[in-house]
C-alpha cells in the first residue's frame, strides 16, 4: 500500500509541478477556432505559435514534440492552434491524394493574425518576440505567415517541408524576416531534391530544399552560397541519419539556417517519437532522427532575436 501511496505522491508532484494548459476559442471572421495555451506566470513573454501537420492537432505537438518542455524551462508562451479539417490554409491549393484540406474559404492568416495580437493586447506576449514554427502542411503555413505578416513575428521556422510555384509567388513579405529549415533527404512526402514524393499521399510541384533555401537567402538580402556547414555529432546512430547545420552570409538579423537531416524521413527530430506508432511511421514515413530535438533547435534559433 505504502509503494502504491508514493507512486500516486510522485504522479501528483509531476503534475502539480507542470505548466497548466488551457483550451481556448476565438472567433474569426464568424467561425469559432480553437486552440491550447501554455502560459507562464511572468508576463508579458515570448511567444511561440506552433503549428502541426496535415491530419494532425494542436494536442500532437503538445504530446509529441518538447514544446511545452522548452516553454516551462525558458518562460515562453506557446500556443498550439488546430487547423479546420485538422489542416492549414497555406498559399498552396494542390493537395495530395485522399487528403483534403480545410473548408473554402477558410483565412488561416486572419486566424493566427487575430490570435497574436489577442495575445499582445492582453498583456502576454512581448510583441517584439512573437515567433511560428510549424511541420509539414503547418510549416507550410509558417512560410505563408512569413510572407504575409511578417510584421508580426520576429523569426520563423519550417521543419519538412518546402516552397512551390503558388507560394512563392504570392510571397512579399513586408520585411526580411529570419527562417530556420529543417528538412530531412529521404522524405518521401516533401522530397528534399523536389517535385513529387514517393509515397501515395505526396503532392507534386515542390521546389526542391537548395531552391528553398535560395529563396529565403535572396528575399533576406543574403549571399548565395553557403558560409559553412558543420556536421553535427551522431548521437544515436542507431536512428540511421545524421544532420548536418548549414549557414548563410547574411545581414545581421537577417539569419537563415538550414538543418538537413541526411537520410531522414518526414519525421520532427527528437528524443522522443513523434508518433503514436513508430514502427509505422518509420515504414510510411522514413526515419526519425534524435541527435537533435527539433523544438529545442528552432527556440535556439528564435532566442537570438529581436
Amino acid at each position: 500500500m505504502r509503494h502504491w501511496m508514493l507512486r500516486i505522491g510522485a504522479l501528483v508532484a509531476a503534475l502539480a509541478a507542470a505548466s497548466p494548459a488551457s483550451a481556448e476559442t476565438i472567433d474569426v471572421n464568424g467561425t469559432k477556432r480553437s486552440y491550447t495555451a501554455q502560459l507562464p506566470a511572468r508576463k508579458p513573454a515570448p511567444l511561440v505559435i506552433v503549428l502541426h501537420g496535415k491530419t494532425q492537432r494542436g494536442a500532437d505537438m503538445i504530446s509529441r514534440t518538447a514544446w511545452p518542455q522548452v516553454a516551462k524551462r525558458e518562460g515562453l508562451a506557446v500556443v498550439f492552434p488546430d487547423g479546420l479539417n485538422h489542416a492549414w490554409a497555406d498559399a498552396r491549393t494542390k493537395a495530395g491524394p485522399a487528403l483534403s484540406g480545410p473548408p473554402p474559404g477558410t483565412d488561416d492568416v486572419a486566424f493566427i493574425a487575430k490570435l497574436v495580437e489577442k495575445l499582445v493586447a492582453d498583456g502576454t506576449a512581448d510583441a517584439k518576440r512573437v515567433f511560428v514554427a510549424g511541420i509539414s502542411n503547418g510549416g507550410a503555413m509558417a512560410m505563408t505567415l512569413a510572407c504575409a505578416r511578417a510584421d508580426l513575428f520576429a523569426a520563423g521556422a519550417s521543419a519538412i517541408m518546402n516552397l512551390t510555384d503558388e507560394a512563392a509567388v504570392t510571397c512579399h513579405p513586408s520585411r526580411p524576416l529570419p527562417m530556420l529549415l529543417m528538412n530531412g533527404t529521404a522524405d518521401p512526402l516533401v522530397p528534399y531534391e523536389g517535385g513529387r514524393g514517393s509515397s501515395y499521399y505526396a503532392a507534386d510541384g515542390f521546389w526542391s530544399t537548395e531552391e528553398t533555401l535560395a529563396f529565403w537567402r535572396k528575399l533576406n538580402g543574403c549571399e548565395t552560397g553557403d558560409a559553412a556547414a558543420a556536421d553535427l555529432p551522431d548521437k544515436t546512430p542507431a536512428d540511421q541519419s545524421t544532420v548536418t547545420r548549414i549557414t548563410s552570409r547574411c545581414p545581421a538579423g537577417h539569419d537563415v539556417v538550414l538543418y538537413r537531416v541526411n537520410h531522414g524521413g518526414h519525421r520532427m527530430p527528437g528524443s522522443s517519437s513523434d508518433a503514436r506508432f513508430p514502427r509505422v511511421a518509420t515504414k510510411m514515413l522514413g526515419p526519425q532522427n534524435s541527435d537533435i530535438d527539433g523544438a529545442e533547435t528552432i527556440w535556439a534559433f528564435f532566442s537570438q532575436f529581436p
